[in-house]
């Protein structure tokens, strides 16, 4: 989730990391010496910073978390990129619902009470994802 360092960065009005712009030139370059060549964009979460603060209030430690703005993504799934790697955000999603329970509900030990609402979290992110960010929705024959 720390792709870039803190000094290759502007920081928006809440303080959150901004990392550098795509380099859209070098895909497009790519596009037309290699007609049709597919492209894998990796390292491309976003780092939605609603699950980051979910972590650091139920008890994380992410400092300084930053990803690729959806906005950037949504543009580069329109290009020859035809795989966008956004692992980390299924990770933060995942990690954010699991301590969120644990904060909330010390006691409980039961994985069912846990992981269900984690797969919820997860469904809900992908589900965005698909459909508003990486242009993959409806494309399942």
């Amino acid at each position: 989730a720390n792709k870039f360092k803190p000094e290759q960065c502007t920081r928006n009005a809440e303080g959150i990391l901004v990392p550098p712009e795509l380099r859209f030139d070098i895909l497009e370059e790519i596009e037309k010496q290699l007609p049709g060549f597919p492209i894998v964009l990796h390292g491309s979460s976003s780092v939605p910073q609603e699950y980051v603060k979910i972590i650091n209030t139920h008890g994380g430690a992410l400092k300084d978390a930053v990803g690729i703005p959806e906005e950037q993504l949504r543009k580069a799934a329109k290009s020859a990129v035809c795989k966008i790697n956004i692992d980390s955000d299924g990770r933060l999603a995942m990690t954010a619902a699991v301590r969120k329970i644990f904060v909330d509900s010390p006691a409980e030990f039961d994985p069912r009470k846990y992981l269900g609402p984690a797969r919820d979290e997860l469904k809900k992110l992908y589900m965005h994802k698909c459909e508003n960010v990486l242009g993959s929705a409806g494309k399942v024959k």
